[in-house]
């Protein structure tokens, strides 16, 4: 993903409060034109950080998943066929996208649907590619990254909940998307990034897909994480984006969801589902109260090392509650 602006302009300000006034005060229009339902009594699973993390270094076993490598295919077949085990249905796009210097890159994305006959449905979704250089390294910013953050932690902790979905059947339909060639980007062209994203909501997996709102996941598995509210974000899903920081923090997890504002916008998938597929979505991603990334972004640092399975569990369990509990309650 890419940094887009720090400082938030005064437009963009008001924008942004016209928009949360107005997703805070009509609670009974969705995407998908259905009714939302009150919230559910059901049992909510236990988030396995332990399995998260072994779903994280999985993917990090394979090498970084750059585009026209060995380890983007092994990867994928991986994850497709674990999904498999678990998702009422798996579908695959195989493409061809075109880099930021016409070069084509294989680009595989993967849905993995649950409860698919239900008609109010969440898209949990996170890119699973690694940048093929590491461009904000102090030392070396050609190297190879094992992107264990960025993108193999919110891979993980979506092939968690995939897990327990097939165990405890949720009663909303969930959708989770893995994209593929999110970071293969160069910065003064930021629609270079998140092509897999972009091919998709072009060319969704079900002809007319629609979802209630969407979850991007990227950057969620860095020790002493903290999650505040990007700006697009807020524009865009400013209601489900305020009750998940709610219900993270009735959970206990304040230190990591903060609802201190930081000005800062990304360039990341969440834009292109916002306003190619027309689904609200917003990101968890991980910033520090400056609006810089965390240190290891775009670094050899982004290893396993970084990998705190207590920051996965505030994510992973949140993600749980919501989706069992209350998905549709803003």
């Amino acid at each position: 993903m890419r940094k887009a602006l720090s400082i938030l302009t005064t437009l963009a300000v008001l924008a942004s409060a016209c928009q949360q006034q107005s997703t805070t005060t009509d609670n009974s229009a969705d995407s998908t034109g259905a009714s939302k339902v009150a919230k559910l009594n059901v049992p909510v699973p236990a988030f396995n950080a332990d399995s998260a993390y072994a779903y994280t270094a999985k993917q990090v076993g394979f090498g970084p998943r750059i585009p026209n490598t060995p380890a983007q295919q092994r990867c994928a077949d991986w994850m497709i066929s674990t999904l498999k085990q678990w998702a009422d249905t798996v579908y695959i796009q195989r493409t061809t996208v075109d880099g930021p210097h016409k070069e084509k890159l294989p680009c595989i994305n993967i849905i993995a649907s649950f409860n698919p006959a239900a008609k109010q449905r969440v898209l949990l979704l996170a890119h699973w590619d690694t940048r093929p250089w590491a461009d904000e390294d102090a030392f070396d910013k050609k190297a190879k990254l094992d992107g264990a953050d960025d993108g193999a932690s919110g891979v993980g902790v979506l092939m968690e909940a995939a897990r327990q979905f097939r165990t405890q059947k949720p009663e909303a339909g969930v959708d989770i998307l893995l994209v593929d060639v999110e970071d293969y980007g160069v910065k003064d062209n930021e629609n270079s990034f998140c092509l897999g994203t972009q091919y998709w909501a072009k060319n969704p997996h079900i002809k007319g897909y629609k979802a209630n709102y969407g979850i991007l996941l990227d950057m969620v598995g860095g020790r002493g994480s903290q999650f505040y509210m990007e700006g697009s974000s807020q524009q865009y899903a400013y209601g489900p984006m305020k009750m998940f920081w709610d219900v993270a923090n009735q959970l206990g997890y304040s230190d990591y969801f903060r609802y201190e504002k930081n000005g800062s916008y990304i360039t990341d998938d969440h834009i292109y589902v916002n306003t190619m597929a027309n689904i609200p979505t917003f990101d968890i991603i991980a910033w520090q109260a400056s609006g810089n990334f965390a240190p290891h972004w775009h670094t050899q640092n982004d290893n396993m090392t970084v990998i705190d399975t207590k920051t996965l569990k505030a994510v992973g369990q949140t993600i749980l509650q919501v989706i069992y509990n209350q998905p549709f309650s803003y």
